[in-house]
């Protein structure tokens, strides 16, 4: 009985360590990166994307790479965003006259799906598109309180799209444009309002805002955990 014990106690603990080691030596990479891109908008003030709303931001992120087409990646994204009526889409937004222009700051986890195995050594492309999905929260600075109380931390779900190339084994590039879908109606605090009975103060307390950000990156591979019992 003490024979049995003496050898399961040293002989678990490292099978363990090695299993452990073996999944992270194939499957995780670590990796750093920063980009820079423009934040926009659609939502009272402005009911479609346009390109002379972009303002600038940028993105700081880590990520874990589960296999050669998933990853994990952890992102605070931050930057101005901002519309105004100055082009309005109709009479009323017209008389309304309304901007804004706030900072925001939003901190999510999304996974990021590889449409192709680019990242294994012996493959003879060095590129791929990739769709990512998320969750996260937001918040912002800078505007005004409505006349309706509201909370300033809100969740959000990013979605979107982008492209990846590897430049070296470490350095890797990347261009990205994604949505944030909000259940929020406050960013360009407008949004109260009758609309059966339009004024110069109108908003769709319906329709949530949303905004988007675009952008390219670089990231460089931190390490590999080795496994020295393979």
């Amino acid at each position: 009985m003490n024979t049995l014990k003496s050898i399961g106690k040293p002989n678990g603990f490292p099978f363990f360590i090695a299993f452990f080691l073996a999944v992270s030596s194939n499957a995780q990479f670590y990796e750093f990166g920063a980009g820079i891109g423009g934040l926009n908008y659609t939502g009272d003030i402005s009911k479609h994307y346009k390109f002379t709303d972009i303002r600038p931001g940028g993105q700081l992120f880590f990520r874990m790479n589960y296999s050669s087409v998933v990853s994990i990646r952890y992102s605070i994204t931050a930057g101005n965003i901002a519309a105004s009526d100055s082009r309005p889409y109709d009479p009323f937004a017209a008389q309304r006259n309304a901007s804004f222009s706030i900072f925001a700051l939003e901190a999510a986890a999304a996974l990021e799906y590889h449409f192709l195995d680019f990242k294994h050594e012996k493959s003879l492309i060095k590129w791929s598109p990739y769709f990512f999905l998320g969750i996260g929260a937001f918040t912002f600075f800078g505007e005004e309180p409505s006349e309706e109380s509201y909370i300033k931390y809100q969740p959000v779900i990013p979605f979107g799209v982008g492209i990846k190339h590897i430049i070296t084994p470490r350095w890797h590039v990347g261009i990205e444009f994604g949505a944030r879908k909000t259940f929020f109606d406050y960013i360009d605090n407008v949004s109260a309002g009758d609309q059966s009975q339009k004024n110069y103060q109108y908003g769709n307390k319906n329709s949530m805002d949303w905004y988007y950000y675009a952008g390219i990156s670089v990231s460089y591979l931190i390490f590999k955990v080795p496994c020295p019992y393979i």
